[in-house]
C-alpha cells in the first residue's frame, strides 16, 4: 500500500515538473464577453481649416469624382420641372414615363438646381430604379459626376440586414452628417450631435472624407450609402457624394448607394 502511494506521488511530481517547465498546464478562465467586442469608434475631429482653428471655417476639400460619361443623358431640373431635351414634365405630376423615353438605356445624369428636394424626386428616382437605368448625379461645380446605385427604404433595410461587416453609411441631416457603421456612429465634437456638423452654414466635406477613410481602413467594405433626409436638396446630396472619393478618379468603394423615399402606390 505504501509503495503504491509512493509511486502515485512520484508520478504527480513528474507531471508537476513538466507543467512548470512548459508553463502550459495552468488553468485559465474564459475571457469576459466584453473583451470580444470590437473596439469603439474614436471621435472625429474637424479637418484643419485655413486661417487657424475657427470652428466656423470649413477646411477646403478638393472636388473628386468620376468623369462625366460622353453618352450621358442630362436630366435638368428647373424649379418644379424636369427636362430631357424637348421633353419636360412637372415633378408634382408623378407621370415620369414620358421623361424616361428619351433617356432610353441611359445613363441618366441628374443635374441639380437650388430648389429640387429628394422628396420631389421620389417618382423619378423610383422609375429609374425600376427600369434599372444607370444613374449619376452631377456635382454642383459641373466638373465631375457620381455613379449611384438607387435604393429605396426597403432595399436599404435589406442591405443593412445582410450579415456582412461594415454597412457604412452617411446620414445627411439639416445640421450635419452622421457617419455610421455596423458597430455604431463615429462621435463628433458633440456626442449628441452629428459626427460632422455644418460649419458656418456649409457642409464639411473634408472632415466627412477623413471619417469615411478611417472607416474604410477598418472595415474594407465593398459599398457604402448616402442617406439624405427627404427634405435635403439634391444639390446638397451631390456635394456630400464627393466625400466618398479619396482622390481624382479614386473611389473608396466599389459602389455607393443613394437612398430615396419611394412614393406610395397610387390609389385606384
Amino acid at each position: 500500500m505504501l509503495r503504491g502511494r509512493s509511486v502515485r506521488r512520484a508520478i504527480a511530481l513528474v507531471i508537476s515538473g513538466v507543467c512548470v517547465g512548459l508553463s502550459g498546464c495552468e488553468e485559465h478562465g474564459a475571457p469576459p464577453l466584453s473583451s470580444l467586442a470590437p473596439a469603439p469608434l474614436q471621435p472625429l475631429g474637424a479637418a484643419a481649416a485655413d486661417g487657424g482653428s475657427d470652428p466656423h471655417r470649413v477646411a477646403p476639400a478638393p472636388v473628386w469624382g468620376a468623369p462625366i460619361p460622353s453618352g450621358a443623358v442630362r436630366v435638368i431640373f428647373r424649379q418644379d420641372r424636369a427636362e430631357v431635351g424637348a421633353t419636360s414634365i412637372s415633378l408634382a405630376d408623378g407621370g415620369v414615363a414620358p421623361l424616361l423615353v428619351p433617356i432610353g438605356r441611359g445613363p441618366a445624369l441628374l443635374v441639380p438646381d437650388d430648389r429640387v428636394y429628394m422628396a420631389e424626386l421620389a417618382p423619378l428616382l423610383a422609375a429609374l430604379d425600376d427600369a434599372h437605368v444607370p444613374t449619376l448625379v452631377l456635382h454642383p461645380s459641373g466638373a465631375v459626376a457620381f455613379p449611384v446605385e438607387l435604393r429605396d427604404e426597403a432595399a436599404f433595410d435589406a442591405w443593412l440586414d445582410e450579415p456582412k461587416p461594415g454597412k457604412l453609411r452617411v446620414v445627411q441631416r439639416q445640421d450635419g452628417l452622421e457617419l455610421v457603421s455596423g458597430i455604431g456612429k463615429i462621435p463628433g465634437p458633440d456626442p449628441n450631435g452629428p459626427t460632422v456638423p455644418v460649419r458656418g452654414g456649409r457642409l464639411d466635406v473634408a472632415t466627412a472624407r477623413e471619417g469615411l477613410q478611417r472607416l474604410q481602413l477598418r472595415f474594407h467594405a465593398p459599398d457604402a450609402c448616402l442617406v439624405p433626409s427627404f427634405g435635403t436638396e439634391l444639390r446638397a446630396a451631390a456635394t456630400v457624394l464627393s466625400a466618398f472619393w479619396s482622390g481624382p478618379r479614386e473611389p473608396m468603394f466599389e459602389r455607393v448607394c443613394l437612398v430615396y423615399p419611394r412614393p406610395p402606390p397610387a390609389r385606384r
